[in-house]
Formats: C-alpha cells, sequence, structure tokens
C-alpha cells in the first residue's frame, strides 16, 4: 500500500498478524567512524530542534540512532532528508520529524516498559530503545519483522523484542505498559491496548480515516478513565488485520 505525505505528516506502517515472536540479542550499537553523523546533527537542528521538539534526551536520540541502518542500501544518502522513504511492501520509514515528535509526545522515561504497534524499519523502536529500558513492538508484515529484528540486533539494541502478530490486540502477557505508540491508523482506538496501559500511563495514536480525516492523539489513563486530546493532523496507513473487521 502506498500514500502520499505532505510536509510532516506521517508515513507509517500498521501491524498484526502470525504468532512468530523474535527476541534482539544483546550488543553494542555504538559505531567509530560514521559518515552520516555530521547529517543527523543537521537533521536535528534544521528538521526537528527547529520545529519545536525540545526535549534534550529525545535530540540526542535521533542525534544517536544511524537512521541509515534502517533504510535499502540505495536510500542510504536520503535517509537523513525532510521526508519517508521506501522500505519495501509498499511501506515506509516515516519522516524524522514525526518520529522525533511523537517520541517526545510519550514522555519516555528511563524505566518505561514500551509497546510499539507498527515496526516497519525499526527506526521508531531503536529511538525508543535509546530512551526506555524495555521495547516491545508487533509488526503484522513478516518480512519486515524478521529484517527489523536483524537490524536492531545488528546495531546491538539489545532491549527490543520484535513480536509478528496483530498489533490491535497488543502484547497481553508483557501488559501493563508505561506507554504505547501506535505507528499507523485505526478508526477508533483499541480497547486492548487501552487495557494494556498502566494507570498514568500514556498513549500517542493516530486516529479515523485517511480519506476523511486523521489526528494524532495523546491518551492518558487515570483511574481506569481515559483523557485524549488531538496534538496534530496527520496521515498514516490504516492499521491492518482485525482492526479493519470492527
Amino acid at each position: 500500500m502506498r500514500a502520499s505525505w505532505p510536509l510532516l505528516l506521517a508515513a507509517a506502517l500498521c501491524l498484526g498478524g502470525c504468532p512468530d515472536e523474535i527476541t534482539v540479542a544483546l550488543g553494542d550499537h555504538a559505531t567509530s567512524a560514521d559518515p552520516y553523523a555530521n547529517a543527523r546533527r543537521e537533521m536535528v537542528a534544521t528538521q526537528i530542534r527547529a520545529r519545536g521538539v525540545r526535549d534534550p534526551r529525545v535530540l540526542a536520540a535521533m542525534e544517536r540512532v544511524p537512521r541509515h541502518e534502517f533504510v535499502p542500501p540505495v536510500a542510504r544518502t536520503a535517509a537523513y532528508g525532510d521526508h519517508p522513504l521506501p522500505i519495501g511492501h509498499g511501506q515506509t520509514i516515516s519522516q524524522p520529524f514525526i518520529v522525533a515528535f511523537m517520541t517526545e509526545a510519550l514522555k519516555p522515561a528511563p524505566t518505561d516498559r514500551v509497546l510499539e504497534v507498527g515496526t516497519g524499519s525499526g527506526y521508531q523502536a531503536a529511538v525508543l530503545a535509546e530512551l526506555v529500558a524495555q521495547v516491545y513492538t508487533i509488526e503484522i508484515v513478516k518480512p519486515l519483522g524478521e529484517h527489523a529484528r536483524e537490524d536492531l540486533g545488528r546495531l546491538g539494541y539489545g532491549n527490543v523484542q520484535v513480536r509478528v502478530g496483530d498489533g490491535y490486540e497488543g502484547w497481553p502477557e508483557a501488559a501493563p505498559f508505561d506507554a504505547i505508540i501506535v505507528t499507523c491508523s485505526p478508526e477508533h482506538v483499541p480497547k486492548p491496548l487501552v487495557d494494556q496501559l498502566r494507570d498514568g500511563g500514556r498513549m500517542v495514536i493516530p486516529v479515523g480515516e485517511a480519506r476523511t480525516g486523521q489526528d494524532l492523539y495523546v491518551l492518558e489513563k487515570h483511574a481506569g478513565q481515559v483523557v485524549k486530546r488531538a496534538v496534530l493532523p496527520v496521515r498514516f496507513v490504516p492499521m491492518t488485520g482485525k482492526a479493519q473487521g470492527r
């Protein structure tokens, strides 16, 4: 599935479907000579900080994570551009600003356990892995999930687990989560995800249909009740799997 994303709108991937579960191996993602370091600094300065993202931990993570490692080799020279890029299977890696904006809105803490619905290339999971204790990420497209597992393992993100499965249902046995981030758009907020969010937890999720309009929402759960606010108009690919039958 392909779509076009205007400036500041997300190109995202939604996930959900097989029973496989993959655990990322431990390692060290620090690299020495990095020809893309200057490109990352420029990306953060001009695309992210200049547009209002201020959390120093998020900015530092965006500057550390090698985005070029999460795109096909033919697209590496364009990895730090102000746009999404194709990653195969008709899907894309989101624009850097959108990744940073959603990450900041999630308010990640060092001790958090975070669920991501929509692994895609694994880039958002890598950014989160720099900021929290544990990341659980779910992908419906098996080849993408397996490729993300390989890349995350190769780069040393040992605090990430990747599952190929239906993101609508979340990851019940690992719940509750301190935060949940969704990189595809259901028509409504999935109840299983709300149920798996701990009291006091946060969720960042696009909601709506591309043809009628979508908004990015930040949800907070307090005493079982959810407070929701729209923060940005967006256009994401739809959530697939069980979400389309409900």
